[in-house]
């Protein structure tokens, strides 16, 4: 059998490669060396590819949020706006109902007024007519009682003096001479 030793004539002092046993804690110098070589090109691709993507990215969502936040401020102020156009609204439709219900109060207290007054003048004509009624009955009344009353003195007379008092002139001098005492009577008391 061949050994190692054989094949290669190796120089004093000198070792070949994985005779040496690794250290657990540092990596050999080549593995080093290319890891950081990969590491500077990774960290300059991201560097210039993906970090300006990235930034933009999260300035177009600052961008957003912050222009929702603006526009949910407009949206708030219009609303605010709104709700003091509404308010201001409201309360003059209440002022104007107001004035309708007061306007409406005087109307009412006018036409009760006026009904009132129509009310008493009716029942001053309705009085007025009752009392002309009256009158004009009480005058109707009186005439047919003097007319009653002169056929009663005639035909009292007539017995009394025992002749008929057929002469018209002297029968309205004999009721308007007897009609005249009654009411010198009726003064007296």
């Amino acid at each position: 059998m061949t050994n190692v030793n054989d094949i290669f004539v190796l120089a004093e002092g000198e070792k070949l490669p994985l005779e040496t046993e690794p250290s657990i804690l540092l990596p050999a110098m080549y593995d080093v060396v290319w890891s950081t070589v990969v590491f500077v090109i990774v960290f300059l691709l991201f560097w210039k590819f993906v970090l300006p993507k990235f930034q933009e990215v999260l300035a177009e969502r600052e961008d957003r949020i912050k222009g929702g936040i603006e526009r949910a401020q407009v949206a708030q102020a219009e609303a605010k706006a709104a709700l003091e156009k509404n308010n201001a609204e409201l309360a003059e439709a209440r002022a104007e109902a107001a004035e309708i219900r007061e306007a409406a109060r005087a109307k009412g207290k006018e036409i009760q007024a006026e009904l009132r007054e129509r009310a008493e003048e009716e029942s001053r004509r309705i009085v007025e007519a009752g009392e002309k009624q009256l009158l004009a009955s009480r005058e109707q009344v009186v005439a047919e009682l003097r007319n009653e009353m002169g056929q009663n003195s005639i035909s009292l007379a007539e017995r009394l003096l025992g002749t008929e008092l057929s002469d018209d002139t002297r029968r309205s001098n004999t009721i308007d001479a007897f009609l005249a005492e009654l009411d010198n009577v009726s003064t007296r008391k």
